[in-house]
């Protein structure tokens, strides 16, 4: 029998290793088994936090480099963005015991802003402190993609935003990143998403269960 209580899982990778697409079948079975589960994403996931990543993703396609945000900027706008969603979305919906599902969390942010753009990682880590209060998930899925596979659903994809843009080499580094940051860690699964199938569905699906005491 299910015991109603906060829990946050999380889905991690690079584009094209299909996280929400994972997140939204793993929300339709929760609502299988009556669990009201919540998916949001980062950035956003609020109204406000949806205008900052509008102007993050807006900043992309700047031309001149003198035009963009410099890193410490573009990784403050982030960090705002969160602080949005945690103040009016994530810590509500925990304090209400739900189960809440998000498409990126912290680990992009070091994967992407620390290991990639070189952010200072104290930087970060001291604005954390203030902003997530105590808050981490319970669950973290990394989904870890080949090149080929993650570049065949990018070229899918109708609507494209900053991320999906990078050189290939900045994937890589940042799959090995997240990869990175998943080491030794127990509430963390890292699993295959190159064929995006129904096992990988029923692998997430089990661990999940298997967390929340879901028969």
């Amino acid at each position: 029998m299910y015991k109603k209580k906060p829990f946050l899982i999380v889905f991690e990778g690079v584009e094209g290793c299909g996280k929400s697409y994972q997140s939204q079948k793993l929300i339709r079975s929760l609502k299988k088994k009556r669990i009201n589960p919540i998916l949001t994403r980062e950035p956003g996931g609020t109204r406000s936090a949806e205008l900052i990543r509008t102007l993050i993703l807006k900043d992309y396609f700047n031309k001149g480099k003198e035009d963009k945000f410099d890193k410490y900027t573009d990784t403050l706008l982030y960090l705002a963005a969160r602080n949005e969603h945690i103040k009016n979305k994530i810590e509500p919906a925990l304090k209400r015991k739900k189960v809440v599902i998000c498409d990126r969390f912290i680990d992009s942010t070091i994967a992407y802003q620390v290991y990639g753009k070189k952010v200072n990682r104290s930087f970060i880590d001291n604005i954390h402190k203030f902003i997530l209060q105590g808050i981490k998930p319970n669950l973290v899925f990394i989904l870890k993609v080949s090149s080929k596979s993650s570049k065949s659903r990018l070229k899918k994809r109708k609507t494209k935003n900053r991320y999906d843009n990078f050189s290939q080499s900045f994937y890589t580094k940042a799959q090995k990143s997240f990869l990175k940051i998943a080491k030794n860690k127990k509430n963390y699964f890292v699993l295959d998403s190159s064929s995006n199938n129904t096992n990988l569905e029923k692998k997430i699906l089990n661990i999940v269960f298997k967390k929340l005491k879901i028969k």
